[in-house]
């Protein structure tokens, strides 16, 4: 029986937490397939979990994206061989030298993506990809505004809305972070200021979209830069959940549209997921996205990393390698 390893945490608490355990390899399940973990995406949502600011059950088993190759097939798997690399954002278990995977979550990923950078983009690009190409069909001539257009679901986004040919109004916490943002119109101004800075930009007309991943500090300010039936996406809450939405409030913007997205809607199937990746890796490939990878950490030193997360001393995505 081979002998593998795992990162977890028996008590929630500070990066301290993390604890190595090994563990004897299991045999996949009808419809799951071994990994051999290759490479391991580090996301902040994985301090949550290790604080216990999200609940799940002790001991938790960190992680969600990782990368490696087919170590064995279950029963009834088809589509895919022994030795393939594929990649998952299953949430829970991706600290880990070895994972079993549900076929139908796995994802393949070509040959020309080395697994470091698939486990680095594969949860912030499809995220990407579902707000670009699926909550509104952004295309040539459209105005979109960005928030936290620097960080990691916003510098994604941002280039692939600019490959569609549409106008990107990025805004960022501060002058620094928004001359990373590769787009002519760049803010870095106080949410009071931004629909009057968005106004300037458009002559008046505003946005047709605004992608908002900061939540209840933005909320009023992103309403104010849509334009008349303008779509407001608002898909994450990094300053908090948004309060109650008033009706009215959206027909005095002018007939505004609303949608709250999450990931698991827009690839909740084997072909929706093998669909979204195809899409993301081929703009991986045609250059249209180029993931930076800051740091890489061994897994043994997940705890490290944590630290280095959480005290805002990475920059770019950060992998753990077994």
């Amino acid at each position: 029986m081979t002998r593998g390893y795992r990162m977890i945490v028996r008590a929630h608490g500070g990066p301290e937490a993390i604890e190595r355990e090994e563990f004897e390899v299991p045999s996949p399940g009808r419809g799951e397939v071994l990994i051999e973990t290759e490479a391991v995406g580090l996301n902040f949502i994985d301090t949550y979990y290790r604080k216990g600011l999200y609940p799940d059950a002790l001991p938790i088993r960190l992680g969600s994206e990782s990368v490696g190759r087919i170590v064995a097939l279950g029963e009834g798997v088809g589509g895919f061989a022994m030795g393939e690399r594929v990649g998952t954002t299953m949430a829970g278990g991706a600290y880990a030298s070895h994972r079993l995977i549900p076929a139908d979550k796995a994802m393949r990923i070509p040959a020309g993506i080395a697994p470091e950078t698939a486990a680095a983009v594969m949860l912030k690009g499809l995220t990407a990809c579902y707000l670009a190409e699926d909550t509104f069909a952004a295309r040539a001539g459209h105005v979109a505004l960005v928030h936290s257009a620097a960080g990691g679901v916003g510098s994604l986004l941002v280039p692939w809305l600019l490959d569609k040919g549409v106008t990107v109004i990025a805004h960022a916490g501060s002058a620094a972070k928004a001359a990373q943002v590769p787009t002519r119109h760049s803010l870095s101004c106080d949410l009071d200021d931004l629909p009057g800075n968005v106004s300037a930009v458009t002559g008046g007309a505003m946005c047709h979209v605004v992608y908002d991943g900061v939540g209840a500090a933005s909320w009023s300010a992103s309403l104010a830069c849509l334009r008349r039936r303008g779509m407001m996406v608002s898909y994450g809450n990094a300053s908090g959940a948004v309060p109650p939405v008033s009706l009215l409030d959206l027909m005095r913007g002018g007939s505004l549209y609303v949608t709250r997205p999450t990931l698991a809607d827009y690839v909740a199937t084997p072909e929706m997921l093998a669909a979204s990746a195809k899409k993301l890796f081929d703009r991986i490939a045609g250059g249209v996205l180029d993931p930076k990878i800051g740091q890489t950490f061994r897994l043994d030193d997940a705890a490290e990393a944590h630290r280095a997360l959480e005290s805002r001393a990475t920059t770019g995505s950060t992998v753990l390698i077994p």
